[in-house]
């Protein structure tokens, strides 16, 4: 007893991605291709054809797509496509093998008998026209029509008036979901056939004449072939636990592909591709030897592959690795993949040799010049790992190297446990491997130093960018603020390497508990309860100096309050919110009116004795220069500044402008910019 098939549900367990929407139409042209071998398997491709026509209809919505031969223009959506052979036509064995899902009938050339399927996943009708030759050598005409509701129907069997065999498969009703993912100009179309049918052109024969038709345009994939194609294809035999492959290696020119690529192949037709950008030390992009410039590519073919295809080949049924399951003697995906990037690597050795050359230089001209942080770590980086794609952007290029340094660091971690061992003492290399850990430790200390010196002038360049005018506009002085102390935080929220306060001086660079853009009575050494210990304290609040007070135990060793002005400036009078140096000097005196207290609530004593410290951050306009002289300040040796002493709040007054306060900071790092090859902003 025969078992029932059902059409509807063979194509319900059909897959078809959409990112696949011209398989199809593949499948009609490898199909056609085959049939055409068939026919003039005894002269050759002489005289041989196979024309994809594509059908549109007038525009009913705007469709676009970028078109690189033309730039952006509008199409008329694709309804379906004709693909017509003068191959040897649907005589009874083919159409034997059609009418039967899954047929066996083309096994040996690896096909599924699945290709019809896909037509009616992308197309809601198929109808076909063909002249073949009956076993008394007689012309026939055989027609039908083949849809999801009513399988083959309108069968025609008839004495042919044609001269020659052949078949029509007219692909009809483009279903929107593919339609619209599908590609939709000549150039587009006609490329991706070609990279699909690849195999044929490269094959010994080569392919038939295949030609893309699309209303008075045409495109002739020889010539198609002939732009892609630089040099001839060199076969090569590889061996995956014990399974035999082919590769066939290309050499394309430069401009038809971005990326090397590695094609999986079943059944001389393309089932996936694969990048192979990175994965040979080297192999980024375009490559040149002595003649050229060139894109690699190569086909990997095998009837290992053959047997694993998918049914509706769009993937293999090959694990990506085998450690440790039940087929760990047939080859994964890894283990052929190795086999095909050693045989590339092998195949393109003096290419890469300039390549990477020029990869290694690209990575430490943009250390030596950009991220000397890395510096130390290069020379514990694999060789293969430190050469870069030449044309990486820089932000790319930071992100590699920072994944070797944190590769690295877990290395160094999971090595200093092991050389810690108590038991690794006894060792007779201990004493050479304890060298070469210390070695390594010392590389990323120097790494973190570079690192920290690095942000520095990073910091000083956007200090230098904030004071600038745009068209006689300033940055507000929360943008300086928050450069220097990030606003609305404590050092609970933020961590110290956010706080540029060594920008102004060195020594605030250290503290242990920082406040921005809080009231006074909200902070932990005030009457509030908060039970927070801070030993140094920041305090901003709005419109309010930053306050800073340091030292760790009692009487506290000084305050430091610090005021922002925007640059250029020129409000400050005598009015006690218009003037910036009566400001701080009263938030000096808030702290020391006594009524400041620890986190423990005891009192802080002799506070009113405390030394204290105001910074004025301003452009030295007119009125504040009125200011100063107020307070008896005097000008600084290189006019950009005034400081002085103030008597009756007990205080060290200083003035500085934002141009000498960037001037200051440079020079106290300019050594360590020097040392690291940075310029000084």
């Amino acid at each position: 007893m025969a078992i029932g098939t059902s059409l509807k549900g063979r194509l319900r367990n059909t897959s078809l991605p959409r990112s696949n929407a011209l398989l199809p139409v593949f499948e009609a042209v490898v199909n056609a291709i085959q049939s055409v071998d068939a026919a003039h398997a005894d002269h050759g491709m002489d005289d041989t054809k196979v024309i994809v026509e594509i059908h549109r209809t007038p525009q009913l919505s705007f469709d676009f797509e970028t078109d690189h031969d033309r730039g952006t223009k509008q199409f008329d959506p694709i309804v379906g496509f004709t693909v017509s052979d003068n191959g040897e036509g649907f005589h009874d064995a083919n159409m034997g093998s059609f009418q039967t899902l899954d047929t066996e009938y083309k096994a040996g050339l690896g096909c599924r008998g699945v290709g019809r399927l896909l037509w009616l996943k992308a197309f809601k009708k198929v109808e076909i026209s063909s002249c073949f030759r009956d076993p008394a050598g007689r012309l026939k005409d055989r027609s039908f029509t083949f849809t999801e509701d009513d399988d083959i129907s309108g069968l025609l069997v008839d004495d042919s008036e044609r001269r020659e065999t052949g078949a029509e498969v007219h692909l009809i009703a483009f279903r929107e979901t593919y339609r619209k993912a599908a590609p939709k100009s000549l150039s587009i179309v006609a490329r991706s056939i070609l990279e699909h049918c690849l195999w044929y052109f490269v094959r010994p024969g080569g392919a038939p004449t295949i030609i893309i038709q699309d209303g008075p345009e045409r495109v002739d994939l020889t010539s198609v072939y002939d732009e892609y194609m630089l040099a001839a294809a060199v076969p090569e035999q590889i061996e995956a636990k014990g399974q035999q492959f082919e590769i066939i290696h290309l050499r394309l020119k430069a401009s038809v592909k971005s990326t090397p690529q590695l094609y999986w192949c079943a059944a001389n037709r393309v089932v996936a591709e694969e990048s192979l950008a990175g994965k040979v030390h080297g192999l980024y992009g375009n490559l040149k030897d002595a003649d050229n410039e060139f894109m690699y590519a190569c086909f990997l073919s095998a009837p290992y592959l053959d047997a694993h295809v998918r049914s509706e080949r769009t993937d293999f049924d090959i694990p990506e690795t085998t450690d440790g399951t039940f087929d760990e003697n047939d080859p994964s995906k890894t283990d052929i993949r190795t086999q095909v990037l050693q045989a590339a690597e092998r195949h393109l050795l003096p290419s890469l040799t300039d390549a990477r050359d020029a990869g290694r230089q690209r990575v430490e001209t943009f250390v030596n010049t950009q991220a000397p942080r890395y510096r130390p770590i290069l020379r514990h980086i694999d060789e293969d790992k430190l050469s870069a794609d030449p044309d990486i952007s820089d932000r790319e290029l930071e992100l590699q190297l920072h994944r070797q340094l944190t590769d690295i660091e877990y290395d160094l971690l999971v090595e200093g446990q092991q050389v810690l061992d108590i038991d690794a003492v006894k060792d007779e290399d201990y004493d050479k491997r304890l060298h070469e850990y210390l070695l390594k430790v010392d590389d990323i200390k120097k790494s973190d130093l570079a690192a920290y010196v690095s942000r520095r002038r990073v910091i000083l360049d956007l200090f230098a960018r904030a004071i600038r005018s745009e068209d006689g506009r300033y940055a507000p002085e929360d943008v300086i603020h928050n450069l220097i102390m990030p606003m609305r935080v404590t050092s609970d929220d933020v961590t110290p390497d956010v706080c540029n306060l060594w920008i102004i001086d060195e020594g605030l660079a250290f503290h242990n508990y920082l406040a921005s853009d809080k009231p006074i009575a909200s902070m932990p050494i005030t009457d509030s309860p908060s039970r927070l210990e801070p030993d140094l304290l920041a305090l901003k609040v709005e419109d309010v100096p930053i306050l800073v007070s340091e030292g760790e135990h009692m009487p506290l060793a000084s305050i430091v309050v610090i005021e922002f002005k925007r640059p250029m400036r020129n409000d400050a009078s005598a009015a006690a919110d218009k003037d910036p140096l009566y400001q701080a000097l009263r938030y000096l005196e808030r702290v020391r009116e006594g009524k400041v207290r620890t986190a423990s609530g005891r009192p802080i004593p002799k506070s009113d004795q405390i030394p204290g410290f105001c910074y004025v951050i301003s452009d030295l306009t007119t009125s504040v220069r009125e200011r100063c002289k107020t307070y008896n300040l005097r000008l600084t040796q290189d006019g950009l500044g005034y400081f002085g002493y103030n008597d009756n709040y007990r205080a060290y007054i200083e003035v500085t402008s934002f141009d000498r306060l960037l001037n200051q900071a440079t020079r106290r790092n300019r050594a360590f910019f020097d040392t690291l090859g940075l310029p000084a902003t």
